[in-house]
């Protein structure tokens, strides 16, 4: 477990410590475990973790086709796990979609202001007057209970009836080359966007900035192959890898970048 934990950055040992707990209570108790929704570098550790126990297996589930946010059944080797034994709820909002658009931040803020924390809930997909969210069924009546209004629109939550597509997820990534002098965040997010390194620095320690879903605000802080950046405004890129060295030293890197929606 210690070699194994050194591959992870040292602030995700908070999170390395309690899914050793979760482990160590799926073995003593023999049941399965639920977790919140977890974003990607969270399942992966999670994965990393767990595939080290022979004893053990562990199952995800978002609902949601290519859903970004899961929740995990970290479960002894015997068990089979059915959709409903991860407790997620559909949910769509009913609200005046001819007179509002809603955003993507909008739905978030309203679901983070009622005081959910955001593991109890998973994706949110829009489409042109839709809205649905996945959620923890634990926390769903609160949510319809809670879940009035977003801005100054009146919102209603209600559960999506099952004969009901769910929103498909549209994002195309592009890919690109490009070359550093090193892996630092500030060098790299100026170089894919195109931008100054003094503008890159201030999205940086404005807190604008996120290394796999965690704010990042150190400008030099090292990137590795297969971390996600996102920068708000110029939306979400993806270190695919390194491919050597040019003669000058400099790092070829190859770069996955989310096409924005116009």
């Amino acid at each position: 477990m210690e070699h194994l934990i050194q591959h992870f950055r040292k602030d995700e040992q908070p999170f390395i410590e309690q899914v050793i707990g979760w482990q160590r209570e799926v073995e003593d108790r023999y049941a399965p475990k639920l977790t919140d929704f977890l974003d990607p570098r969270q399942r992966f550790i999670v994965q990393s973790i767990i595939q080290q126990s022979e004893d053990l297996q562990v199952f995800t589930e978002g609902v949601f086709e290519e859903a970004e946010r899961k929740r995990m059944l970290i479960a002894p080797s015997y068990l089979q796990p059915e959709e409903s034994d991860f407790q997620i709820e559909v949910y769509s909002l009913n609200y005046p979609s001819k007179f509002v658009q809603l955003r993507h931040p909008d739905v978030l803020g309203a679901l983070l202001s009622i005081g959910l924390d955001r593991g109890k809930f998973g994706d949110i997909r829009l489409s042109e007057n839709t809205v649905q969210f996945a959620l923890a069924t634990e926390i769903a009546d609160y949510v319809r209970a809670n879940l009035s209004g977003i801005g100054k629109v009146k919102v209603h939550a209600e559960v999506v009836n099952p004969d009901t597509p769910y929103i498909l997820n549209e994002e195309q990534w592009s890919e690109s080359s490009h070359t550093v002098s090193s892996m630092r965040l500030d060098v790299v997010l100026a170089t894919i966007t195109n931008i100054s390194r003094q503008k890159s620095q201030s999205l940086i320690q404005a807190g604008k900035v996120k290394v796999n879903w965690t704010v990042r605000e150190a400008v030099a802080f090292e990137l590795q192959e297969g971390d996600i950046i996102s920068a708000r405004g110029y939306g979400r890129m993806k270190v695919i890898m390194t491919e050597g060295r040019t003669k000058k030293d400099k790092i070829r890197l190859q770069v996955g970048r989310l096409e924005q929606k116009v």
